[in-house]
């Protein structure tokens, strides 16, 4: 047998161990996983257990805030709505009084008015003149104070000679070609207008010169 082959036949020589373990890997004798700390796991639960109560606390707050919202949005509405109503009715109470009033002061010149006519009428006949003064002048007194009472109420008479026709203040019943005067304008009044403001109760019957 040969030197080589006797070299093949040999055994392998065992590993040399290191003394005192020098030679083995740290990592296998480090052991890194961590050790549960129970007081450690208890303060975590803790602090989740009071992060989940305020933000379920948070929203609770939110949700109770815009219910609050909500509610001071319905009172204001309401409370708007309550001061619209009263307003309008103020304001139609006003309009009613006003139409009222209006219409009281319409009924007093109306009924006045037939008496004015009646005190006209006797001042323009002719035996208006051969009437005792005393009584003349006591008649045209009550006369003025009825045409005051009505002006006191915003009522106004009027009607005169000489003054420009006009188809809503006036009533012509007759055109005069052969009287003097402008063309247009009233020559003869026949019965006196009233009005109110800018309504007219009653025109002014006349007789104007075309």
């Amino acid at each position: 047998m040969t030197e080589h082959e006797d070299k093949k036949k040999a055994p392998n020589p065992e590993p040399e161990h290191a003394p005192n373990g020098a030679g083995e890997d740290p990592a296998e004798e480090l052991d890194f996983e961590p050790e549960d700390d129970p007081s450690r796991l208890v303060e975590d639960e803790a602090e989740l257990g009071s992060l989940g109560a305020a933000q379920a606390k948070l929203k609770k707050l939110k949700l109770e805030l815009a219910k609050a919202k909500a509610e001071r949005q319905e009172y204001l509405d309401g409370w708007q709505r309550c001061k619209a109503d009263m307003l309008n009715a103020r304001k139609d109470l006003l309009a009613h009084a006003t139409r009222t009033s209006e219409r009281s002061k319409e009924s007093l010149a109306l009924s006045l008015i037939p008496a004015l006519d009646s005190f006209d009428m006797a001042a323009a006949a002719e035996q208006w003149a051969s009437v005792n003064d005393g009584f003349r002048t006591g008649m045209e007194h009550v006369r003025t104070l009825l045409l005051e009472a009505l002006s006191a109420h915003g009522i106004e008479r009027f009607g005169r000679e000489g003054e420009r026709y006009d188809a809503l203040l006036h009533d012509a019943i007759e055109e005069r070609e052969d009287v003097a005067g402008e063309s247009g304008t009233v020559v003869r009044v026949l019965r006196a207008g009233y009005r109110m403001a800018d309504r007219v109760l009653r025109p002014a019957q006349v007789i104007i010169k075309p």
